[in-house]
């Protein structure tokens, strides 16, 4: 069993104004097999979060810890958390040129492993995977994310959570963007990677419609940097309802 523990989290960023204090204090523990849905308004600080734990040296961890099975995530570098059991599932993923989506998974499953998959073994999961997320074949010789729609990129961002197996799974808003089949589909990988590894989920949305098929055990009202409420599923169903205004007026008397 794994464990993800962030403690007093409290980060900045860089801007045209000077230094602005993003996170303001998170607190968050998520275990192995667990769901962990956070939702909130645009500029509450959900990926500043997510970026953070990967080690996005855009952000700077100004106090708090963050720690994996009790290792400092915080004192490793990029890949070291990757190796460790990080993944982040990027809101945004990047294009590679002159890189095939095969090379650049055989490549990483040999990065965190410490060792080149067998390849028979390897290609048959990599087919598998890949049948399983609708995907057409050829994409594994196309270069990574480059002329890829967004629901394609988000796709390829489960393949790899799939393939590479990692104790925690960071999803930064995998559901923007996708289509109604997109989104059963993508779920439906997120669900079978969960099952076969028994990973621990930090999901990151601001709507419920994907958490119809990737049911949450906790979920979380990101509000202002920090956590402003949590509960069960439920939660989410409330904020269906009423939205994030409460929250926001809450955060901003307390400003005051």
């Amino acid at each position: 069993m794994s464990t993800l523990e962030i403690r007093d989290l409290h980060v900045t960023v860089e801007t045209e104004n000077g230094t602005k204090e993003i996170l303001k204090g998170v607190n968050l523990t998520i275990d192995s097999g667990e769901t962990h849905a956070i939702m909130g308004p645009n500029g509450s600080g959900k990926s500043t979060l997510a970026y953070s734990i990967a080690g996005h040296p855009k952000y700077t961890v100004t106090s708090g810890t963050v720690t994996l099975d009790g290792e400092d995530v915080l004192a490793m570098e990029v890949d070291e958390r990757a190796r460790a059991g990080l993944f982040l599932a990027m809101q945004y993923p990047v294009e590679v040129p002159g890189v095939t989506v095969s090379n650049f998974l055989r490549t990483a499953k040999t990065a965190i492993d410490g060792e080149a998959p067998k390849v028979r073994t390897w290609v048959k999961d990599v087919k598998g995977a890949m049948g399983n997320l609708k995907m057409d074949p050829a994409f594994a010789e196309r270069n990574v994310n480059e002329g890829f729609s967004g629901g394609e990129k988000k796709r390829h961002e489960i393949l790899q959570m799939e393939l590479l197996k990692p104790k925690m799974a960071i999803l930064d808003e995998t559901d923007s963007g996708l289509d109604v089949d997109a989104l059963r589909i993508v779920s439906e990988g997120v669900n079978r990677a969960k099952s076969e590894t028994n990973c621990g989920v930090l999901l990151i949305t601001h709507y419920t419609r994907i958490l119809r098929y990737i049911k949450p055990d906790h979920v979380h009202v990101f509000v202002n940097g920090k956590v402003a409420e949590e509960g069960g599923p439920e939660l989410a169903d409330r904020l269906e309802a009423e939205g994030y205004d409460r929250y926001v007026n809450a955060a901003a008397e307390a400003k005051a």
